[in-house]
């Protein structure tokens, strides 16, 4: 599916700096740099609150149109620093790319489906790298485990990729492994021990009331 990037008006940054980066933040704005091959990088702030909703809602392989100057430059979230108590964003890099270029990035992997019964379902990797048109950028890949028993796996290669992309991961990447609940041999035989101790215990009471009862009888009839 084709992404129509957010436009986000910034402002160029002409001085840097510690001090300065504190009151863009004070003033509601991050600081941030693009990166792109063949040009000086640019400095820019852009609104806290814009920039954390298209981060929220697209991920981090978000494309925006960063407005400067009334120049519209195509780019990619590639890095953001956040703060450690606030998790706000306090730091933000992006790489400039043109229309139709590819780029290499890493999407979440994700399962549908459900697998046989009994069966558990291990993921073993979370992402994968591809190479896809930047405007094109998914924002999960699926696989499915419908129906897969006990010994079954899956790896980047039986991923379905969008028309255009290339896997860049290994494709011997396990992503899946489908397997049985394992037993803690030690906590089984510890529980069939408090068990059948209980059990024993029970039927040591249940003795000692029979013995209990059988000699006040005896006594009754003495009388």
């Amino acid at each position: 599916m084709a992404i129509t990037p957010t436009v986000i008006k910034g402002e160029r940054r002409e001085e840097f700096g510690k001090g300065s980066a504190r009151r863009l933040r004070r003033d509601g704005k991050i600081p941030g740099v693009l990166y792109e091959k063949g040009i000086d990088n640019v400095h820019f702030a852009v609104d806290r609150i814009e920039m954390t909703a298209v981060v929220r809602n697209d991920g981090t392989n978000a494309i925006v149109e960063l407005e400067l100057d009334g120049e519209k430059l195509l780019a990619m979230v590639k890095h953001i620093d956040q703060n450690v108590l606030t998790l706000e964003i306090d730091h933000i890099d992006l790489f400039g790319i043109k229309r139709g270029e590819k780029v290499t990035v890493e999407v979440p992997v994700v399962t549908e489906g459900e697998a046989a019964p009994e069966a558990v379902v291990l993921q073993e990797a979370d992402v994968v790298e591809i190479e896809i048109d930047a405007l094109s950028i998914p924002d999960e890949l699926t696989i499915s485990i419908e129906g897969k028993e006990i010994g079954d796996t899956l790896y980047a290669s039986d991923l379905q990729l969008p028309a255009g992309a290339e896997l860049i991961s290994d494709p011997e990447t396990l992503l899946v492994n489908v397997t049985y609940q394992e037993v803690d041999e030690d906590l089984e035989a510890a529980a069939e021990e408090a068990e059948e101790g209980g059990a024993e215990a029970g039927a040591d009471a249940d003795a000692t009331v029979e013995i209990a009862d059988g000699g006040e009888g005896d006594e009754g009839e003495n009388q």
